[in-house]
Order: structure tokens, then C-alpha cells, then sequence
């Protein structure tokens, strides 16, 4: 099984609403696009970052920053503000190749997700016109690359 199959399995056991935006989810919709990290947002309530946070820590991952579930929720928007973290990420110190980010300044709440079939099993992705308008509005230059590719599919 995958890293992000074993990710979508983690979350969904665990009872957390989450969706993959990144790299991972591009393709899944079908632009053909590289990356190595596994992106997700979650519903934003502390028992979702909460849950989320054990069971990453069952997969073997950890905090790259000496943070808590409750610290995240708590200071949120500090640490977008202040800190311009907007993602807080989980690596495997036994395997480097294994990193997710947990982006926090964005709520599933709201938006639209489709469960995708891959070859190891179901992950949940954020819907195209969700994803396009996440990716529109954070104005990075691979997400406005990952904005038109997806818009040539449609």
C-alpha cells in the first residue's frame, strides 16, 4: 500500500473529514503533475486536528515543529500571521521520502470531495472547482500552473 493510501486509511479509521489538495490531487483529477508530499485540509475543529495528529503519530510521523493538535487550533491565526506557516507538517524519521502538510489556512468545511479509487485503495480529494479556487486564491506560481492545467481538462 502507498504512503498515501495508507494517509487517506489512517484519517478515515480515525473519523477525520480531510481532503488531499496538493500535487496528489492535481493528478488524481487528472493533470499530470510531480511531488513528493501529501497535502491535506481538514473540517477545522480541534477534534479533527486532534484525531488527525494520533493517527499520523500511528503511522510512524511527527511534527516537524515542536507542536501540539490543541497549539495548532489555539493559534492559527498567529501562526499564519505572525509566522506565515500555513501548513504544519508530519514527516517519517525512517523513511524522509514519507512528509504530509496539514494546511491550515483553509477549511473543508464547505467545500466539495470526491472519493477517487487508486490502485491501493480510496483517498478522498477535494473537488475540482474547490481545488482550482483553493489554488487560484493562495497565488503561488506551481499552484496558477496546477489552476490552468486543470482547466484545460474541463
Amino acid at each position: 500500500m502507498s504512503f498515501l493510501t495508507r494517509v487517506g486509511a489512517a484519517l478515515d479509521t480515525a473519523g477525520v473529514r480531510y481532503a488531499l489538495v496538493g500535487g496528489f490531487a492535481v493528478a488524481l483529477h487528472g493533470a499530470v503533475r510531480g511531488t513528493v508530499d501529501v497535502d491535506v485540509i481538514l473540517a477545522w475543529d480541534s477534534r479533527s486536528l486532534r484525531a488527525a495528529e494520533k493517527a499520523l503519530k500511528a503511522m510512524g510521523l511527527v511534527s516537524r515543529l515542536p507542536i501540539t493538535a490543541d497549539d495548532v487550533f489555539r493559534f492559527r491565526d498567529e501562526y499564519i500571521r505572525n509566522r506565515n506557516l500555513i501548513a504544519w507538517n508530519f514527516y517519517n524519521p525512517q523513511d524522509l521520502t514519507e512528509q504530509l502538510d496539514v494546511v491550515i489556512s483553509t477549511d473543508l468545511r464547505g467545500k466539495k470531495v470526491q472519493r477517487i479509487e487508486t490502485v491501493d485503495g480510496p483517498v478522498r480529494v477535494l473537488g475540482r472547482s474547490d481545488l482550482i479556487a483553493m489554488k487560484r486564491a493562495s497565488g503561488r506560481p506551481q499552484d496558477l500552473a496546477d489552476v490552468d492545467a486543470l482547466e484545460r481538462l474541463r
